[in-house]
């Protein structure tokens, strides 16, 4: 039994909703401070939820009101150019779930709300003091909050990996600036189909919306990092053309590009990853999700490993007796995982901006791709049928002697 019995969780994304609500179920009281002044409105754009992310979200009791807001995605396929494929699926699985960002942290923070979990605004951490009996965490606002353990979910600009390790790695720029919307143009592919194209200038992907036309997204090449303000205080009819040039060759994307709005233009940011963090945890600081683990979003992994990690850190500290051996087993449970992902991502990003000879050669060698390196049995499987017993009990490692 452990002697945890209250948490600060520094963040109000996606993993800080989550992690409270588990620990709420595993009889630990948690409060979520976040740094802005409310909720996330309008930040991001979609996301996709893999089957193993809705599993986990269903350990907390929150997997039906995140599918009632989502997109089903049944198939995928691959162009270049006119020539297209479909890529096999995953038997036996519930279809990827694409949902808004925004929306996700609505439901979150309202399931979390319904259940108890209090929230805290304009709270944005500067320091944490521990001692032997708990952790104090100041804010900016020079206010203070005391538990037993600090959570970190707080993204990957995370103030608490900072305090944890000084001299730990910030997050990498992928040298991509990601932007979204939805067209006019209405592609000729069937409902619910997720289509990965490599095109002259760079890779998009796109998708027939429900309610009509279609919501495309794509990583635009960027020589320096901006942040959402800077990236946004481009006009968005400025970065409009800009995309209009680069994809202004290419099927369907130029009729994408040409039947979107720039006042529905959609700039998700700088895209970035994060190295291996080496130190997870110290004292009563711990970090979950994307301030501990960010693969880059071609892995389809990034929030439902986050989601993931929430409930595992809760197990953790529901059955083990003292922090450390909780935290220590946490990361036992997850690092392996997360760091596996994150490889097969970085190798995904190397092919997504293949050059002239290859993207030539490309129509020629889908198939074998699809029977060979495409087989989601040997790449996915192993990610997307991955569910947490909630009940099962955490023990921690045995002592070597």
């Amino acid at each position: 039994m452990t002697t945890v019995r209250t948490a600060i969780v520094i963040g109000g994304g996606i993993a800080g909703p989550v992690t409270a609500l588990a620990l709420h179920r595993a009889g630990i009281t948690a409060t979520v401070h976040e740094a802005y002044p409310a909720t996330a409105s309008g930040i991001g754009g979609t996301l996709a939820l893999a089957p193993n992310g809705v599993a986990a979200l269903r350990a907390v009791g929150a997997d039906e009101a995140v599918t009632a807001i989502a997109t089903p995605i049944h198939r995928t396929a691959m162009a270049v150019g006119r020539r297209r494929i479909d890529l096999p699926t995953l038997a036996g699985v519930p279809p990827l779930r694409v949902v808004h960002r925004a929306e996700l942290h609505r439901v979150l923070h309202d399931r979390a709300v319904a259940e108890g979990v209090p929230f805290a605004y304009g709270k944005r951490l500067v320091d944490a003091q521990q001692t032997d009996r708990g952790v104090t965490a100041r804010f900016e606002d020079g206010s203070t909050a005391t538990a037993d353990i600090l959570i970190g979910a707080d993204g990957v600009r995370s103030t608490v990996r900072g305090l944890i390790d000084p001299a730990a790695p910030g997050p990498h720029f992928t040298g991509l600036l990601g932007f979204e919307a939805v067209a006019r143009h209405e592609v000729d592919v069937e409902p619910a189909t997720m289509s990965f194209a490599f095109g002259r200038r760079g890779y998009y992907l796109y998708w027939p919306e429900p309610g009509g036309g279609t919501r495309w997204g794509v990583n635009l090449p960027q020589q320096r990092p901006m942040s959402l303000v800077e990236a946004r205080a481009v006009p968005a009819a400025e970065w409009l053309s800009k995309l209009r040039t680069a994809y202004g060759d290419d099927d369907p994307g130029r009729e994408l590009m040409r039947t979107s709005d720039a006042d529905e233009l959609s700039v998700v940011g700088s895209l970035h990853i994060m190295p291996p963090v080496p130190h997870w945890h110290r004292g009563r600081l711990v970090l979950v999700g994307d301030a501990a683990h960010a693969p880059s979003n071609s892995s389809g992994q990034g929030a439902s490993l986050a989601i993931e990690s929430a409930v595992q850190l809760a197990r953790c500290l529901r059955d083990l007796p003292d922090v450390e051996s909780a935290f220590t087993a946490f990361e036992r449970l997850r690092r392996a995982r997360v760091e596996k992902v994150a490889a097969r991502a970085a190798r995904i990003n190397h092919a997504k901006a293949p050059g002239p000879i290859a993207r030539t050669l490309l129509p020629l060698l889908m198939p074998l791709l699809v029977r060979t390196a495409m087989d989601p049995e040997k790449t996915v499987a192993h990610e997307q049928r991955y569910v947490i017993d909630w009940d099962a009990p955490v023990t921690a490692e045995p002592a070597l002697r």
